[in-house]
């Protein structure tokens, strides 16, 4: 896959999630949540209200530090695809 290929599979994928209207397992979010952002490169800290959801996503993006973008972007669209396959 090119990464122009890449980055049109990666939007339709975020899409598909935020059409999405039934909740999401919180690991899966929590995995989503790490992937996006470092497919986006967006390193702003975590902004939720409450200290132990900071550390899960803090956590969630040191574990995923070594990888590059585009493969975040195609670990997200896989995880995408694999739980709309998968669910129910």
């Amino acid at each position: 896959m090119t990464s122009e290929e890449i980055n049109i599979a990666f939007n339709e994928a975020v899409e598909r999630v935020n059409a999405h209207t039934e909740p999401f397992p919180a690991d899966f979010l929590l995995r989503l949540y790490a992937y996006f952002k470092k497919a986006t490169n967006n390193y702003e800290r975590p902004s939720s209200r409450t200290p132990i959801i900071n550390a899960f996503k803090t956590n969630a993006l040191f574990q995923i530090r070594g990888i590059t973008n585009d493969e975040a972007k195609q670990t997200y669209i896989e995880l995408v695809n694999n739980y709309f396959i998968y669910r129910k």
